[in-house]
C-alpha cells in the first residue's frame, strides 16, 4: 500500500525528528524545523496532493496544500511518528519547478530580511485563525440582508428575532480585540488567556460606562461620527474610546505584553510564576494599555482609515483602480493583512469600509482565470489540472478564498497574470465609474463615492448582498471575471512547452485507455471507432503523408539525452533531436499551421495538414532572455511551407547570457504513429532530413 500523504511529506520534510513545531493556516501546513536543509523539496513538488513547498526565513518551512489542509493536518498529527511533537496547534482557518516561482514571488519582499518576515508573520497569524468565524458572520449578514431586501423579512431592529440575529454576528465584530488579542500573544510565545484578558478590560461595561460618568469630559467627531472622552483617574487623564472591533490596539498591547512577560519570567523564580507573572502584567500591561496603548492604536487606526478615505473621496478614480492591481502582488507575498486590519477599523469608526468592493473586483478576476483555466483544462483532458482548477474556483466563489487559486494554479504559470491583471483594471475602472454616478448613502446620511459595506465580508457570490450599491458591486465584478476568463480561453495560459507536454500526456492516456479496452475485449467499439475513420478518410480529401521532418537550423544533431534538458529527455513531449547550431537562421521543418509562436521568439508549435504536431525550441531555458537576441519573422495561425524563416537568433548573445543554444525539435504527438525515428550524430544543413516517421 502507498504511504498516505501524510507520511509522504514528513519523509520529504526530514522526518519527525526534523519537526519543532507544526500549525496549520487556511491554506498551508506551517513547519518550524530543527533544520531546513534536511527538506527534500524536490520530492515535495511531485508529491501528489501537495500544490507547492515553500522555504522561509530562518527554519520555517510552508507546504501549500489548499482547502484540506485541516485533514492533512490532523492526519499528520495522528502518525506514530509524530507523538511528542511540540506546538502541534491547529489555527482552523488556513520548475524551474512551479512552486520555485511562488518562493521567488514571495523573496522580493519576504524571506530575505527576517524581522520584516517575522512582523507580517505576526499580522497574518493574529487574524488567520478566526478567519472562519469572520466567513461565518459574513455569510449571515449577507442572507440577512437579501431576505430583507425580498421582503421575506421585515427590517425591524425593534424585535426580539432581529435583536437576535444580529447578535449571532455582531459579537463576531465587537469581542474581535480579544479574539485578535488571544491569537498574538500566543504568536508571540504569551500565554494567550492572559492577553485576552487584558483586552477585556477596556470591554467591560464598567469601563465602558466611564464614558457616561458625570465626570467624564467628552467632545464628538463629526468626521469619523464617533465620541472622544476623557476621564481622571487617580488625578490621571485617561483617554476613552469605543473599543469594539478595534484590531490595532490588541496587536501593539500583545507586543508590549510580550516584553513585559518574559521579562518577568527571567526574574521571577519559576515555583511562583504561575501566580505573579499574570498578576504584574494585568497591573502593568492593563494600565499601559488603559492609558496609552489603547488611544495610540485608536489614533493610528483612525488616521490610515480617515486618509483612505480623503483618497477616496478626492481621488476615487485612483484609489478604485489600484486596490484591484496591488492585490494580486499583495496576497502571496502576505502582505494584505494590514489592509484587512484597516477595514475593519473602518467599519468600526467610519460605520463603514469603502475598500472591499475594489478588493472584490480583484478576487473575481482571480477567479475568473481560475475560470478560464478550468475550462481550458476539460477542453485539453488535463484530470489534474481541472481537478486543481475546480475545487480552487468552488474555494473562490462559495467561500471568498484566493489562496488555492494563487498557490495552485496562477503563480506557476506567470501568463495568468498577464490576462487577469488586465481583469482587475478594467473591473477597477468600472466600478471608479459607476460609483462616481452612483454613490452609496452610508446609514448615518453621508455620500460616499465607491461601493461600501458594513460587515468584513469574504468577497463569494454569497456575500454580494452586503454591499451597497449591489447593482454596481455586481456589475463590476462580472466585468473582471469575465475579462480574466475570456483572455485565459482566448489566449491560453500555458507557454508551448507546456500545452504541448499536457496534450502529449492526454493522448498518452488515450492511448493506454484504448489498448486496455481491447484488451477487455472491445472489439465492437473498436470496429465502430475503425469504420467511423475509415468514412472520414472517404469523405475528406487526403492530405499528403508527412514522413519525415527536416532540421530547422545548420548544425550538429545529438539525441535528446544529450541535451542536458530532463523534460525533453524524458520524452514527455515527444520523440525528436537536439541540434547545436552552426547557423543564426531557423526554418521551419515541416509545412503547417504555426499553432503557437512564443512572445519571446524561443519555441514554435507546427502542425501539418495531415496532423503531425512539431515542436521547435530555441536554446534552453532561453524564455528567461525575453526575446533579447530573437529576430522572430512569423505569427500565430500563418501557414509557413518548409524552408520558410521563423526567426532569427544571436547566438552569441544566447552563449553571453550563460544558456545552452542547442535547438530541440520533437514531434509532440508521437505516440499516434508507429514509429518515430531520430537522426543523430551526424551534421546537417537546414531543410535536410533529421526525423523518419512511419504510420
Amino acid at each position: 500500500m502507498a504511504d498516505s500523504l501524510a507520511s509522504q511529506i514528513i519523509t520529504a520534510i526530514g522526518g519527525p525528528e526534523n519537526v519543532r513545531s507544526l500549525t496549520h493556516c487556511a491554506t498551508r501546513l506551517r513547519f518550524e524545523l530543527v533544520d531546513a536543509s534536511k527538506v527534500d523539496q524536490n520530492s515535495l513538488e511531485h508529491t501528489q496532493g501537495v500544490l507547492g513547498a515553500v522555504p522561509q526565513s530562518g527554519d520555517r518551512y510552508q507546504i501549500v496544500i489548499g482547502g484540506g489542509v485541516a485533514t492533512v493536518y490532523e492526519n499528520i498529527m495522528h502518525l506514530p511518528e509524530m507523538a511528542g511533537v511540540g506546538g502541534a496547534s491547529a489555527s482552523g482557518d488556513g520548475q524551474k519547478s512551479n512552486a520555485d516561482v511562488k518562493a521567488e514571488a514571495r523573496s522580493k519582499a519576504r524571506g530575505k530580511v527576517a524581522w520584516l518576515d517575522s512582523f507580517f508573520e505576526y499580522l497574518a497569524d493574529s487574524f488567520r485563525p478566526i478567519l472562519g468565524v469572520l466567513l461565518g458572520a459574513s455569510i449571515i449578514i449577507a442572507l440577512v440582508n437579501l431576505l430583507i431586501s425580498l421582503n421575506v423579512i421585515p427590517n425591524d431592529e425593534a424585535s426580539a428575532g432581529w435583536v437576535f440575529v444580529k447578535a449571532i454576528w455582531k459579537g463576531v465584530f465587537y469581542f474581535l480585540p480579544i479574539m485578535v488579542a488571544y491569537n498574538a500573544s500566543k504568536k508571540l510565545k504569551v500565554d494567550p488567556w492572559l492577553g485576552g484578558a487584558i483586552m477585556a478590560i477596556l470591554m467591560t461595561p464598567q469601563f465602558t460606562g466611564l464614558m457616561d460618568a458625570k465626570t467624564t469630559a467628552c467632545v464628538e467627531n463629526a468626521a469619523l461620527g464617533t465620541k472622544s472622552c476623557t476621564a481622571n483617574i487617580f488625578g490621571l487623564p485617561m483617554a476613552l474610546s469605543d473599543y469594539s472591533g478595534n484590531v490595532f490596539v490588541p496587536l501593539f498591547m500583545a507586543a508590549v505584553l510580550a516584553l513585559v512577560y518574559h521579562g518577568l519570567k527571567r526574574i521571577i523564580p519559576e515555583s511562583v510564576q504561575l501566580v505573579f507573572v499574570p498578576f504584574f502584567c494585568m497591573i502593568i500591561v492593563g494600565a499601559l494599555t488603559a492609558f496609552i496603548i489603547g488611544p495610540i492604536g485608536v489614533w493610528v487606526g483612525n488616521g490610515l482609515g480617515v486618509g483612505l478615505a480623503w483618497m477616496n473621496t478626492n481621488a476615487p478614480f485612483i484609489f478604485a483602480i489600484i486596490i484591484p492591481m496591488l492585490y494580486p502582488f499583495l496576497v502571496p507575498l502576505g502582505l494584505h493583512w494590514p489592509l484587512n486590519a484597516l477595514m475593519l477599523m473602518n467599519i468600526q469608526t467610519l460605520g463603514y469600509d469603502f475598500i472591499q468592493g475594489p478588493m472584490g473586483v480583484w478576487n473575481f478576476a482571480c477567479f475568473g482565470a481560475t475560470a478560464g483555466v478550468l475550462f481550458l483544462a476539460v477542453r485539453d483532458k488535463d484530470k489534474d489540472m481541472r481537478q486543481t482548477a475546480l475545487g480552487a474556483l468552488a474555494a473562490g466563489l462559495l467561500g471568498g478564498v484566493s489562496e488555492p487559486s494563487l498557490y495552485g494554479i496562477h503563480l506557476r504559470y506567470k501568463l495568468i497574470y498577464k490576462r487577469m491583471l488586465v481583469g482587475c483594471g478594467l473591473g477597477g475602472v468600472v466600478i471608479a465609474i459607476l460609483g462616481w454616478l452612483f454613490p452609496s448613502v452610508t446609514a448615518a446620511g453621508q455620500t460616499v463615492h465607491g461601493v461600501t459595506t458594513t460587515a468584513f465580508a469574504f468577497t463569494s457570490l454569497l456575500t454580494i448582498p452586503v454591499f451597497n450599491q449591489m447593482w454596481v458591486y455586481a456589475v463590476s465584478i462580472a466585468v473582471s471575471f469575465l475579462t480574466s476568463f475570456l483572455l485565459i480561453i482566448t489566449f491560453d495560459y500555458r507557454t508551448p512547452e507546456q500545452k504541448a507536454e499536457v496534450l502529449a500526456r492526454a493522448a498518452a492516456n488515450q492511448k493506454t485507455a484504448v489498448s486496455s479496452a481491447e484488451a477487455k475485449g472491445a472489439a465492437p467499439a473498436a470496429a465502430t471507432a475503425t469504420a467511423t475513420a475509415t468514412a472520414t478518410k472517404t469523405e475528406a480529401p487526403a492530405a499528403a503523408a508527412t514522413t519525415v521532418v527536416n532540421a530547422p537550423v545548420a548544425g550538429h544533431v545529438i539525441s535528446l539525452d544529450e541535451t542536458g534538458d530532463p523534460v525533453f529527455a524524458s520524452r514527455a513531449l515527444g520523440e525528436g533531436v537536439g541540434i547545436q547550431p552552426a547557423d543564426s537562421t531557423v526554418v521551419a521543418p515541416v509545412s503547417g499551421v504555426l499553432q503557437t509562436v512564443a512572445e519571446t521568439g524561443h519555441a514554435f508549435g507546427i502542425k501539418t495538414d495531415d496532423g503531425v504536431e512539431v515542436l521547435v525550441h530555441v536554446g534552453i531555458d532561453t524564455v528567461k532572455m525575453n526575446g533579447e537576441g530573437f529576430d522572430v519573422k512569423v505569427k500565430a495561425n500563418e501557414h509557413v511551407n518548409a524552408g520558410d524563416t521563423l526567426v532569427v537568433v544571436d547566438f552569441d548573445k544566447v552563449k553571453e547570457a550563460g544558456y545552452s543554444t542547442t535547438t530541440l525539435m520533437t514531434v509532440l504527438n508521437t505516440v499516434a504513429f508507429a514509429s518515430v525515428a531520430p537522426k543523430t550524430g551526424v551534421d546537417v544543413k537546414a531543410g535536410e532530413s533529421v526525423i523518419d516517421i512511419q504510420r
